[in-house]
């Protein structure tokens, strides 16, 4: 466990696996559950889950709690709850591999929130890796006719999934501030806080369609979103923030856009064009370029 933890490269690539399953699992999901609601009802069950676990945790950093409790609940909210409001929203407008690649665009935006807000260095090969990263992403999501982004701008799936990926990045930026707590102290606390965000989210969707409780296989999908994507994958990002640092750690969301569509196509049956092939070279291109070069964080 020890080695798991203390290697970053290891814990980022499984983080980008499991997110690539998550756009999978939130596809699957969209037949049997609405977004919004899914997305609460998710984030309640980790908090109960988590809550044994995390007790004895939570009473050790209550000191550090009582002072840092807006910083946790603000990544909680924006960073857990927003993201996978509007991911879940996205798969239903757009596919699990579009929403899979576009997810290589919140390196893009850690890099310039770094840049503006700490004024972190960055290497001009870096940016060329970053770039090439979202040349990719727009090749994906134009169906190889990028040029088409600047008169016809993104479908209404992708757009909203590309706003998702800024409140990611945004979250991710936020890691910088997070206490010196327990993990399960801070799972707890982000899934608490994700939860209550989502509260004014659902009763405005009940409001607007008629809700059902789903079936055996949309808990199933339930089941594995809380303990995979949710639980390990958010765990092991915020540990690989700490040992690499935000830009870095951002790279490998980029391996999201590998692992997601293979298992689309696995799982979902999707079609797999020249264009998402050509998006992916460009991809994989991009964090091995940026990764190459990169800047060290202090």
């Amino acid at each position: 466990m020890n080695l798991l933890f203390g290697n970053a490269y290891i814990l980022l690539t499984l983080t980008a696996f499991l997110w690539g399953g998550n756009a999978v699992a939130g596809k699957l999901a969209s037949a049997d559950w609405h977004p919004f609601t899914i997305t609460s009802v998710r984030w309640l069950l980790t908090a109960i889950l988590l809550l044994p676990f995390a007790w004895r945790y939570i009473r050790q950093d209550s000191a550090i709690l009582r002072k840092y409790w807006y910083v946790l609940v603000l990544l909680g909210a924006f960073g857990m709850a927003l993201f996978n409001l509007l991911m879940y929203l996205a798969l239903n407008h757009t596919t699990a591999i579009n929403v899979a690649i576009e997810q290589a665009s919140m390196p893009v935006m850690i890099m310039l929130a770094n840049f503006f807000l700490y004024s972190q260095r960055t290497s001009t090969l870096q940016i060329v890796g970053l770039v090439l990263s979202i040349i990719g992403v727009l090749v994906t999501t134009t169906a190889g006719k990028p040029w088409q982004f600047f008169t016809e701008g993104l479908n209404y799936g992708d757009a909203i999934m590309m706003l998702a990926c800024l409140f990611y990045a945004g979250y991710t930026i936020g890691l910088k501030r997070k206490p010196d707590i327990h993990y399960m102290t801070f799972m707890w606390m982000i899934s608490i806080s994700a939860f209550a965000m989502t509260i004014p989210f659902v009763f405005w969707e009940i409001q607007q369609q008629s809700f059902s409780i789903p079936p055996l296989k949309g808990w199933a999908v339930m089941i594995y979103i809380i303990l995979f994507p949710t639980i390990c994958a958010q765990i092991f990002y915020a540990r690989g923030v700490e040992l690499i640092g935000g830009n870095r750690a951002g790279q490998f969301i980029n391996l999201v856009p590998i692992f997601g569509p293979l298992l689309a196509i696995a799982v979902l049956g999707e079609s797999f064009h020249w264009y998402h092939f050509a998006g992916l070279i460009m991809v994989i291109g991009g964090i091995l370029l940026a990764e190459r070069f990169a800047v060290t964080e202090n």
